[in-house]
Formats: C-alpha cells, structure tokens, sequence
C-alpha cells in the first residue's frame, strides 16, 4: 500500500486546507514543548502569537463570508482547525474559543449590523474575544443562566448584571489576559418580563488590557493542561452596554421596550440560537480524534522500534509490537481511530449541507446537533482512553514529558466536558432517537400497533427461554457452507455487523421507551421515572453513536480507491469484531451470541491484530502528522515520512 495514498483517502476533499495547516505547524518546531518549556504567561503570550500569525496567513478566515475578508469553506475551515490538535493544544483550542465561538456567534447570532462593525475583526484576530456561556454554578444548563441583561428605556440600553455568586461567568477561553469583548449569554428582561437567554456584546477591557468599569476579571489559575490557554471568571456589576449590542437575529428589541421574535414559542428559540453553535461541538470531536493520531504514532512507531525481552536462548530480544498483547493494546484503538476519522468526516459535510443551505428544516439541524453530540462524545472518550493506553504501551519513556504524551493526556482530559459533558450529549442524542421512536409509534394503525406490541412480547419471551443462544449453538455445530470453507467468514461479513449493532441500538431504545411509558402510566413524576432510567437512556445513546460509526467505516471502505481498500477493509474488520467483542456480555445476555461464538469472536480479533501488524507503521504514518509533532526522542523517524 502506497502511504500517500492511504494519506490523501483520509484527508479527503478538504486535504489542502489539511496540508496549509500542516506546513504551518512543521515551520514551529517547539510546538511540542512549549507546555514545558515556558512560564505560564510567556506561554500564553507565545500562543496568542502564533494564533496572530495564522490569523495573518488567512487559516482561520476560511469558514467566513469572502465580503470580510473569507473563502465561505466550512468544510475546509473545519479540517484545518481538526489539523491544528497535531500540534499545541492550547493553540487550537484559542483558536476555537476566538474564530469558533466568538466570532460564530456574531456571524450566526448577529445580523448585518454586527457583521459589519465586528466580523472582519474577529476573524483577523484585531478583535479578541470570549465566549462567555458558563457559570459556576450551573455549567450544561445553559436556559437557568442567572446573569441579567435588563433593557433601560431611559437610556437605550441594556444593563448586564451578575446577581449572585453562581452566577459567575467561569472558565471563560481569553477571558484572563487577552481578551477585549465577551459574547454573553444572559436572561434577557425587557419590560420586566424575562425573555430566555440570549447573547449580547460586552467589551471587557481597554485597548490598554485594563479591564473596564463595572467588570471585574480574575484568572482561574493553573489548570490540568491547556494552560497556554488563559482561562477566566467574569462578574459585571451593572454593566451598560447600548442596544445594538444585543445579537438579534433571533430576537429584537425596539426603543419602546417591544420584544419580538420570529420564533414565539421561548424553548424553540433557544435551541434555534444553541443549535447555530454545534460548530464547535463539532470541532472539538475532530481535534479529539486527531490528538489519538498523535499518540498512536507515537506509540507504534516507538512499539515498532523498541526490543524486549524474547525467545528463550535468542540472543535478539523481541520487537514489542510483535507481542500479541501489545498488539491488543494498540491496533483495536488504531482501527476505532480510523472508523471515528471517516465518522467524523460525514458529520463535516453534513453540517456543511446544512450551514450552506438557509432551507433546510428544523428537523435536519436537530438530527445534526444529534450527530455531533454523540461523535464528540465518543470521540473525546476514545481519546482520553487512547492516549492513557498509548502512555502505558511506551512504559518509562511514555511519563517523560520529552516525548510527549504527558502533555497530550492533560491537554485532551477536559475535552469530556468541553462542549458539552460527554454523559449530557448522549442523553441528548438518546431523547432525539426517542422522540422519533415516539412519533413512528404514532403513526401505526391499530392493527399495526398490535403486531408491534405482539412483537416486543415475542422478543422478551425469547430472551427469558433463552431459545437464542439455542439457536446460535445450532449454527456452531452446524457450519452453513461458507462457515466449512472459513470458520470465521460469517464474522466478517458487513451485514453481520451491521445487524447486531442494529439489533443492540433497537432493543435498548424499545426497552427505555418501554420503561418510560410504564413509569408514567402508571402516574410517576416524569422527572423521576427519566431519572430511574438514565442509565438505560445513556446506553441507548451510546449504542446508536456506535452504529453510526461502524456504518460510515463501512461506506468509506466501498468507496475507497482500489489501491487501499483491501487494507482498510481489515482495519475495519478488526474495528468492527472488536466493538463487538467489548459488548459480548450483553449479547450473551439477550440470546445474541452463544458462548462458542463469543470466544470465535475473540479469536477473530486476535487474528486480525496479526493481519494489521505489518502495515501498522504505514497505516499511522498516513495520518500525515508533522515531523515536529511526532519526532520525539523516544522515536527514530520514520522511513515512510
């Protein structure tokens, strides 16, 4: 297999605004250290730097309108700042907080006035900004947002306010040093009557770096990781701010004290305006991602390198990445990296379809801000799960802050919780599939309804008879003829995965949906019953992002150039029984697999690993990670670069 090949598959049509972004971060060779390296302001100072920088070049511009000064790519904009996370986190993740949050939210929030006034400034860098959502003490529950923007007919303006200790503004991305203006999100009271959150302009501080009359910054201290990143806490005091700072294309105020939107009911609206920012849920899932390529190359070129231990009477030791269990260790993550790459580059074009089309409907924005809630979950989780067992795979040399993944590990930790809490996401993505289950229930006909219902009580009988494992044991002993040919052929058949990720996403979401119903019929308190059932409602979530994962694994496969696809399809294979595997508990559990086909499956994976070993060098060195980001001590370079 050729490595550029494989390369210019994975970056898709977006691989220049990829390779501009590469070629950027290969010319700073102290990216990789720099966390180490420096006090804590030069530090923050070195990264606003070189966020200038690229602001300079054009990088961040990519996404915006061509009238301030951008190449209206979305697609591209987007894979560049995924390309970012293979190099300083905290440079990435300012990037986000200053061409992602703030400036998106004038572009999407705003309306031409804020265009013109902020936009080209924003994305030029000239204008620093925060993203200021958060507070102390209510996090992902942004409609309960205590502060206030109260509007003063008097004199035309709106009066924002922190009223109470929880109200705080925390965490705020530029808000400790650098940043001058502050998108904030607030109760909105007009007329003395609240009106939900929205988002107004807030300057912060002078041109001097001198925080502003009635504003009141503090720093949030060192932090886990990230701490070229000067996070901060924001409290206003009575703060005046005229009325053309309000972001009103979701809502206007006039001089009279009118409030008026073209979205009546308050709950729509807000989600309207939240759902105008998945932008960054779905940035953050890409660079997550990414930051696991980083750690994987790493990994297996050290693993491929390093000897230890070997043969009894050898006088050469072993390879480690020829260990079977190191092989367990790495290649299982290195094909689920693959699969959440090919995942995440469908939800790029399907936001892309969605963002570039104004007629799209609600529904397509909602079944996107579904796809990029679960993609950054899972993406984030196998991040932090991947870096961790890339750390261990490399032992001694793997804590040395030298090679690198020390940083990576405590710079990625709080991406669970960026954007959303992973665990939050899912229930989101759970009560969308719900829904749905809901209004298909509804569509049924009476005869229809019966065979549904008829079928739910089949399907439970069977499980507690067990009759499936019977019937799975059945097929063991009784190979069909492509099993006599090959024992595991039917394990490595699409359709087969296909069908039981299906099969576990159908039946965890018809039992949640179930035990909701039950609750409620019974006349428990809604809130109660959601709550007994968290736990299911969060596995169905989970169960549907994996089927979607594996899915666009399988269609990037089919779509592959003659050249790699016989490669990736073992890279899929291998992610495909592994994700299987880590769920054969409850498959044995619902029937779904017998217990001789459990244990095929895990020889399968085994298999597998020693089919992928040979290429697994190639198959990181495709990622197309700089040299720089990559080339720590620990690792020779590699002859594919």
């Amino acid at each position: 297999m050729s490595t550029t090949a494989m390369r210019d598959y994975l970056d898709g049509p977006h691989k220049a605004a990829r390779d501009v972004v590469r070629a950027e971060l290969a010319a700073h060779a102290d990216l990789g250290d720099l966390a180490v390296r420096l006090p804590r302001d030069e530090y923050r100072d070195r990264i606003l730097d070189l966020l200038l920088r690229s602001a300079a070049e054009g990088l961040p511009a990519r996404g915006y309108p061509k009238e301030y000064g951008g190449a209206a790519d979305l697609g591209g904009f987007i894979a560049g700042f995924e390309t970012l996370a293979f190099g300083d986190l905290s440079l990435m993740v300012k990037a986000g907080v200053q061409f992602g949050l703030f400036a998106g939210a004038i572009q999407h929030l705003g309306t031409e006035q804020h265009h013109q006034q902020y936009l080209a400034d924003a994305i030029s860098g000239r204008l620093l900004g925060c993203f200021a959502m958060t507070e102390t003490g209510h996090g992902s529950n942004v409609q309960a947002l205590g502060t206030t923007a109260t509007y003063d007919e008097s004199t035309d303006e709106f009066v924002v306010h922190t009223p109470t200790a929880a109200a705080r503004k925390d965490y705020i991305g530029n808000a400790a040093r650098h940043g001058r203006m502050a998108a904030v999100f607030a109760q909105l009271v007009v007329g003395g009557e609240r009106h939900g959150v929205h988002c107004l302009l807030v300057p912060i501080r002078d041109a001097d770096g001198a925080a502003l009359p009635g504003v009141t910054l503090t720093d949030c201290g060192p932090k886990l990781g990230l701490n070229g990143v000067d996070n901060g806490r924001i409290v206003f005091d009575q703060v005046r701010v005229p009325r053309a700072a309000l972001l009103d294309r979701y809502a206007q105020v006039d001089a009279d004290s009118n409030y008026s939107s073209p979205i009546e009911n308050p709950d729509r609206r807000f989600f309207t305006m939240l759902g105008t920012l998945v932008q960054g849920r779905v940035s953050v899932g890409g660079a997550a991602i990414n930051a696991s390529k980083v750690a994987l190359t790493i990994a297996i070129r050290y693993g491929a390198q390093r000897r230890q231990f070997g043969a009894p009477g050898s006088e050469e030791e072993a390879i480690l990445l020829d260990y079977r269990m190191h092989q367990r260790r790495l290649l299982p993550l290195l094909a689920r990296t693959y699969a959440l790459h090919f995942a995440q580059a469908e939800l790029v074009d399907e936001f892309t379809r969605v963002f570039s089309d104004e007629s799209r409907d609600e529904h397509d924005r909602r079944a996107l801000e579904a796809q990029a809630a679960g993609t950054k979950a899972l993406g984030t989780w196998h991040a932090t799960e991947t870096i961790q067992m890339c750390r261990e795979a490399c032992g001694g040399a793997g804590y040395l802050a030298e090679n690198r993944l020390a940083t990576l590990k405590a710079d990625t930790d709080v991406f669970t919780t960026f954007e959303g809490d992973n665990t939050v996401l899912l229930q989101l993505v759970a009560k969308g599939l719900l829904t749905d289950y809901r209004e298909s229930f509804g569509k049924l006909d009476p005869l229809g309804t019966a065979r549904f219902v008829a079928a739910q009580a089949v399907e439970i009988a069977v499980e507690k008879a067990a009759l499936r494992p019977l019937i799975e044991r059945l097929r063991d002993v009784v190979p069909n003829r492509n099993d006599a040919a090959d024992p595991d052929a039917g394990l490595r058949d699409d359709a087969y995965h296909s069908g039981m990720l299906r099969y576990r996403e159908e039946h965890l979401l018809s039992g949640v949906a179930r035990r909701l119903k039950a609750g409620i019929d019974a006349g428990d308190d809604p809130f109660d019953v959601f709550n007994r059932c968290q736990d299911h409602v969060i596995a169905a979530g989970r169960a549907h992002v994996d089927r979607i994962v594996l899915e666009a694994f399988q269609s990037a496969v089919r779509n592959a150039p003659d050249e790699v696809r016989p490669l990736l399809q073992d890279v899929y294979d291998l992610h495909a029984v592994a994700t299987i595997e880590a769920e054969r508990a409850w498959y044995l559990e619902h029937g779904r697999l017998s217990p001789g086909r459990s244990k095929a499956i895990t020889a399968l994976v085994n298999d597998l690993c020693a089919v992928v070993r040979p290429a697994a060098v190639e198959l990181v060195d495709a990622f197309g990670v700089p040299g720089s980001a990559v080339e720590v001590p620990m690792v020779v370079p590699s002859q594919h670069e």
